[in-house]
């Protein structure tokens, strides 16, 4: 586990990301309601650029890097960073990872979510709700006093237990006036290790687990990740706040 400073932030900055993700989780709510068999990936993007403009807001993914549209939305094999297409149609089976992220007067707010499309099979329906608690798990273990490693730990012992593997290519990070801060968070890792955790630090955690092997490979648009084995993946996020002795999730809708 690397050892880094992660900044604490002041009372102006925890406003500032409190409200942008306000807004991120509205948004997602929102964009839920229009995930259904038949639509494309690519209108599910153009409706998360309005309802993002309407917000007041601006997306945080576009240009970031050269990546090209609003929303990341990864289907059923796909681990994270897909990118939207009108040839992309959902079908009724389908799991759809959808990653938002939005500025909102110069703060960052950040989430994702995996849903299902129609009904879904158990296989499918099991590892949505692993990938989802598996977060709720490492939120539980951010709080003041313990360290970056049992935040890791937490989230991969809960997943290798129940027989699934955890993404280790990507990770979260710190959040705040910059959608990618310090620290590095992986999903993995030794209890007691990193940093510790103060009141005031904003993190975003995103655990991307596997139905399979935890090996990933990246397409030749340069963005979207699949798993190495074909399997099924899930990607759950909130941006978090360290205070007291129970985190507060941003994000939460």
């Amino acid at each position: 586990m690397l050892t880094m400073t992660i900044p604490i932030k002041s009372k102006e900055e925890i406003e500032g990301v409190k409200m942008a993700c306000e807004k991120t989780a509205s948004i997602m709510k929102r964009l839920s309601r229009k995930i259904e068999p038949g639509i494309t990936t690519d209108s599910l993007n153009s409706a998360a650029e309005r309802l993002i403009i309407e917000s007041h807001c601006k997306p945080a993914f576009k240009g970031y890097m050269g990546y090209p549209k609003s929303i990341c939305t990864s289907i059923n094999s796909e681990v994270v960073h897909g990118v939207p297409g009108l040839d992309c149609v959902l079908t009724e089976g389908d799991i759809l990872s959808l990653d938002l992220g939005v500025i909102y007067k110069g703060f960052y707010g950040d989430m994702a979510v995996t849903f299902a499309v129609g009904e879904i099979s158990t296989e499918a329906e099991m590892l949505i709700r692993t990938t989802k608690e598996a977060l709720c798990v490492g939120i539980s273990s951010a709080v003041s006093g313990n360290t970056l490693g049992d935040i890791s730990s937490a989230i991969q012992r809960y997943v290798e237990d129940r027989g699934y593997s955890i993404v280790r290519k990507f990770v979260g990070h710190g959040i705040g006036r910059e959608l990618h801060e310090e620290p590095e968070i992986p999903n993995f890792g030794s209890p007691g290790t990193g940093p510790y955790l103060e009141n005031g630090m904003i993190l975003a955690l995103e655990p991307m687990v596997n139905d399979g092997d935890y090996r990933v490979n990246i397409l030749e648009d340069g963005w979207t990740a699949v798993t190495e084995d074909g399997s099924l993946s899930a990607h759950f996020e909130h941006t978090i706040l360290i205070w007291g002795s129970k985190p507060q999730v941003l994000t939460e809708f």
